[in-house]
């Protein structure tokens, strides 16, 4: 059966790529703040936090959602990040109990369990979100997260899909954590193997459509099997590793944070010291899919594609 599906931040990566799977066989309509990317589907430029968002969805009969809109880059107007994540959703969730939605699939993060000292081993969906309030992504996923639990209360005919990716890598991936890959030697700290796991963009795209097409609810972590150390990191890289003690590092982020030279705090450091690693057996045996690229997989994939990144 045709399903009439909204994609949030439909202009991004994922979203294009959604768009084109979906579009052949369904009405697809994507909202974004940025240019239309692809001429296969219906598209309003739209702010997500616009109250005529409602209208979109009761004039288009929309009935199910897949919201991928969020702030990838923390900007320096922390009040406007806070409202385009946590203000937004909640206006794309009243917008959806309003209407005849009965499917969201909301891209959260690993980060909503939050970097601690002691966060296990392996994080499971039945652990407890402890994003720090100190990164604001983190922070965001976290309440996004609280948010959509109280909507699940309230409004259980709203059926949820729930998704925590680790750290999502395909051909051209860049972000904040690519970019440390990118430097000439990749920083270790001392005592810390801060393992990392990958989960690949098309996996990522088969498990979304996935759970819309069968209509699946519930919470999952998205990884692929295993994880890689920094050091595994540096030596698929052919780079030095450099290892520093904690100490040394937090007090040279204080400095500098104070002296207004680094946007980073002292706090952050936690950001590569303590990893949320994602255990992935939800998905496997509960969801039924397996990721067709392990994390060390994944990595390799997107190093195969950016050759000048290795030393």
């Amino acid at each position: 059966m045709s399903l009439n599906i909204l994609i949030t931040g439909s202009e991004g990566y994922l979203g294009q790529r959604l768009t084109e799977r979906l579009a052949p066989e369904h009405t697809v309509f994507g909202i974004d703040i940025r240019p239309q990317g692809g001429p296969h589907y219906h598209y309003q430029q739209m702010d997500i936090r616009d109250p005529k968002l409602a209208q979109l969805i009761r004039t288009h009969k929309i009935t199910h959602v897949i919201h991928l809109a969020s702030v990838m880059q923390a900007s320096d107007d922390h009040e406007r990040d806070y409202d385009i994540d946590v203000g937004g959703t909640q206006n794309l969730l009243q917008a959806c109990v309003g209407s005849d939605v009965t499917h969201i699939t909301v891209t959260s993060s690993g980060a909503a369990y939050g970097y601690h000292k002691d966060n296990p081993s392996w994080l499971k969906e039945t652990h407890p979100l402890r994003g720090n309030d100190s990164f604001a992504y983190s922070r965001h996923k976290r309440l996004v997260e609280e948010l959509l639990q109280g909507y699940r209360e309230r409004h259980p005919e709203l059926h949820q899909l729930i998704l925590r990716p680790g750290t999502v890598l395909g051909v051209t991936t860049a972000n904040q954590i690519t970019h440390l890959f990118r430097k000439k030697s990749i920083l270790s700290i001392k005592g810390s193997d801060s393992p990392f796991v990958f989960i690949w963009d098309e996996d990522v795209v088969d498990i979304v459509v996935k759970g819309v097409l069968e209509h699946r609810s519930g919470i999952y972590n998205l990884a692929g099997d295993g994880a890689l150390t920094v050091t595994q990191i540096a030596e698929l890289l052919n780079k030095p590793t450099l290892t520093l003690p904690a100490w040394l590092l937090q007090s040279a982020l204080w400095i500098g944070y104070r002296l207004g030279l680094s946007r980073y705090s002292a706090d952050q450091l936690k950001f590569l010291r303590y990893r949320p690693v994602l255990d992935n057996h939800a998905l496997k045996h509960e969801f039924g899919y397996t990721p067709k690229k392990s994390s060390r997989e994944v990595f390799e994939y997107y190093l195969s594609h950016n050759e000048e990144m290795r030393g």
